[in-house]
């Protein structure tokens, strides 16, 4: 991951901070790392409302990233997405202001 602020152990891949966490380009290993620091960076900026993608599939990636979410205390709240936000292949996450 790369952005102007932060230079960190995901530098193969560019990372737009505008609230939409698309995981299908990251190695699912990345995630438990690359989850809170995605949410970091939203709340930076401002955002609160984040919609992380994580793919439909067996549902392995989406359990990762629900148990990641249960431990962070900066998550108000999180939900599967509604149809016409992905389904059950993403995520939108609430995170509570600073």
């Amino acid at each position: 991951m790369h952005d102007e602020n932060h230079d960190e152990d995901f530098e193969s891949v560019k990372l737009t901070i505008n609230g939409v966490l698309d995981l299908h380009t990251f190695n699912p290993d990345d995630v438990k790392e690359l989850l809170p620091h995605y949410l970091d960076l939203c709340r930076e900026r401002g955002i609160f409302e984040i919609r992380v993608i994580h793919g439909k599939g067996a549902g392995t990636l989406r359990k990762k990233v629900h148990a990641i979410l249960d431990r962070l205390t900066g998550v108000a709240s999180y939900k599967l997405a509604g149809g016409d936000a992905g389904g059950w292949g993403a995520t939108l996450v609430k995170l509570k202001p600073e």
